[in-house]
């Protein structure tokens, strides 16, 4: 996934466009998305990352399908819950023989927190998907964020993917061994690669040190930078876009869908 990911950032058809450009869309959609009384604007922003996630970076339709299955798989299971404690209003359906009821508060409140993760997460994956982590390292760094944040999310976001490799080829090797056959195999199993993986996160921190002292390692990383300006026009088109997701959000904040 860490290979897929940056594939599409370094490659896709937005790749030339100013990094600070696409954080700052990206960050500020996230905020209008969290900040709205109402589900219209969150949902706006969800179709419009999309489309440009799609139509202009043209990354593969199936692909991001794939991506949004996961927030929206949790979602979900949250907003079941959501459904049925929020009172409220007239109540649009009522389990039998149970003190469980949906009402029209919970129906709305669960689309809004819907409307707000979908949004939220489109908004992420237009990042993700179109500007390599580089080089929002690099705009952190010219941000003045304190550098120790920036090299431990540097050296966090390198070994999340280091440990996604490893359990993998020590789980498909224990399946070709027919480690997880039956429940009791399973635990053994499972105990043995956690224990594996905790051995190999802990050479591959290891090795990653000696080979910062063998060059010389001073308590920083480097970071080389590409500086892309911001062209006029394209400001100007993500303020209108800002504008208009924030307009949108102040004039349908009343609006009640059921």
């Amino acid at each position: 996934m860490y290979e897929v990911l940056e594939d599409f950032a370094q490659t896709n058809n937005l790749r030339e466009t100013s990094p600070g450009l696409k954080l700052f869309i990206g960050t500020a959609s996230i905020l209008l998305c969290v900040s709205s009384p109402g589900p219209v604007a969150p949902l706006l922003v969800a179709a419009s990352m999309t489309a440009a996630v799609l139509a202009l970076a043209k990354i593969p339709a199936r692909f991001y399908a794939k991506l949004l299955l996961v927030p929206v798989s949790f979602s979900l299971m949250s907003i079941a819950a959501i459904l049925f404690i929020t009172a409220g209003g007239t109540v649009l359906l009522e389990v039998p023989d149970l003190p469980l009821a949906i009402t029209a508060d919970g129906a709305n409140l669960a689309l809004l927190l819907l409307a707000r993760v979908f949004g939220g997460m489109c908004s992420l994956y237009f990042i993700a998907l179109t500007t390599p982590m580089t080089e929002i390292f690099d705009i952190l760094q010219r941000l003045r964020v304190p550098a120790v944040l920036i090299d431990l999310a540097m050296l966090t976001y390198r070994f999340i993917f280091i440990l996604i490799e490893e359990a993998g080829q020590i789980y498909r090797s224990q399946v070709m061994r027919l480690g997880y056959g039956r429940f009791r195999e399973s635990v053994r199993s499972f105990g043995m690669l956690a224990g594996a993986l905790f051995i190999r996160t802990w050479e591959s921190g290891e090795a990653l040190m000696l080979a910062m002292d063998a060059r010389c390692y001073d308590g920083r990383f480097g970071m080389p930078g590409e500086t892309r300006p911001i062209s006029v026009p394209a400001l100007a088109c993500g303020l209108f876009y800002l504008s208009a997701v924030l307009a949108v959000s102040l004039s349908t904040g009343g609006l009640v869908i059921i």
